[in-house]
């Protein structure tokens, strides 16, 4: 990565004294304040403008550990089943992304089927499994590597590009969501390491499961946080490790925003992993993210915590997919909003003593 420039500090300035000024006690809009001032940061102006430009970027994976270890309560074959189902508008984040008109594009970066799976989908919107496949799944963590070294390589590669893709045709806030069973096994792995916490700590529910399969979730990590903890000093050595292809993709997507100063809104639990990657790197990164929510896997909240990330909201989800950002995307609009259409004190000839 290249140096990471830092948010406008005085257009985050500019922000705070205006909304001293507005029709308001102040500190009566409370976070509304505080996003206001992030938005004017990393668009560089005062008062900040709505996002015109919102894209969702979905990369989906499947993971060898789900299989073997059987981590999750659904089968890996429902991975293939959601990227259409995403890609068609069936699932939640294909609805809230409707909702809040935010571009969506669907990754394969490692789903395990054959890649004619999306051939009946329209073309314009499908994803491309010929060209942007890393593999077919992902080695099961707990006992040997996700990737190779120049898998994670190609990996990181391809979110680079998807990023810089994505900002070239405009886009001026960027979603990262994720699609595949299993994955939070090694965001949660990746999460213990890079916070110190113990398998037993980071190990949730995921997609509902119960206690037997929890504990084999349990084991698995702590298997694979036992494999990976003699390199975690080489970012790339942990990725083929631990990660995924999926994972490593939103280490490179992530990181490339910041590196061309571009926001994003973080999801949950195996983003926010991506994103503790990003972080151990280039620490300015964090500056350029928003939490868009606070997961109910308690890994997400010790990633958020070492990150120094108070979530939009807390809405007790834990789907995946993106929908915890995009459901924070319309509490960030109403922020900027706010900020920049109220009316100050003199404007209104309100006194304010």
């Amino acid at each position: 990565m290249t140096e990471i420039p830092l948010p406008d500090a005085a257009c985050a300035e500019r922000a705070r004294a205006r909304q001293d000024q507005l029709t308001k006690p102040t500190g009566a809009l409370g976070r509304l304040e505080e996003l206001s001032v992030w938005a004017a940061a990393v668009q560089g102006q005062c008062p900040p403008q709505p996002f015109q430009q919102v894209q969702l970027t979905i990369f989906a994976g499947d993971h060898g550990v789900a299989r073997m270890a059987r981590t999750s309560a659904y089968p890996p074959e429902v991975t293939a089943q959601m990227v259409r189902n995403l890609v068609s508008g069936g699932a939640g984040a294909s609805v809230l992304a409707r909702l809040h008109g935010v571009r969506l594009h669907v990754i394969d970066a490692a789903v395990d089927c054959e890649p004619d799976y999306v051939n009946d989908l329209p073309a314009d919107a499908r994803p491309d499994p010929l060209t942007t496949r890393i593999r077919r799944g992902s080695g099961s963590i707990d006992r040997e590597d996700a990737l190779t070294r120049q898998e994670v390589e190609r990996a990181l590669a391809l979110g680079q590009n998807c990023a810089d893709e994505a900002i070239e045709a405009g886009a001026d806030l960027l979603i990262v969501g994720d699609m595949g069973i299993g994955n939070t096994t090694p965001a949660a792995v990746l999460v213990g390491l890079l916070t110190r916490h113990d398998a037993a700590q980071v190990t949730g529910r995921g997609t509902g499961i119960d206690d037997a399969t929890w504990m084999r979730k349990c084991t698995a990590i702590r298997e694979a946080m036992r494999r990976a903890r003699p390199i975690m000093g080489d970012p790339l050595a942990l990725l083929a490790c631990c990660a995924g292809a999926d994972l490593a993709a939103m280490v490179g997507f992530i990181g490339r925003a910041a590196e061309r100063g571009v926001p994003v809104i973080l999801d949950g639990t195996v983003v926010t992993a991506a994103a503790l990657v990003v972080d151990r790197q280039h620490h300015r990164a964090r500056k350029w993210w928003l939490a868009g929510h606070r997961s109910t896997e308690p890994a997400h909240r010790f990633a958020l915590e070492y990150l120094d990330l108070e979530p939009v909201a807390d809405h007790g989800m834990r789907l995946g997919e993106g929908t915890g950002a995009l459901m924070a995307l319309g509490t960030v609009q109403s922020a900027i909003a706010l900020l920049a259409q109220m009316a100050t004190f003199d404007e209104a000839a309100v006194s304010n003593r």
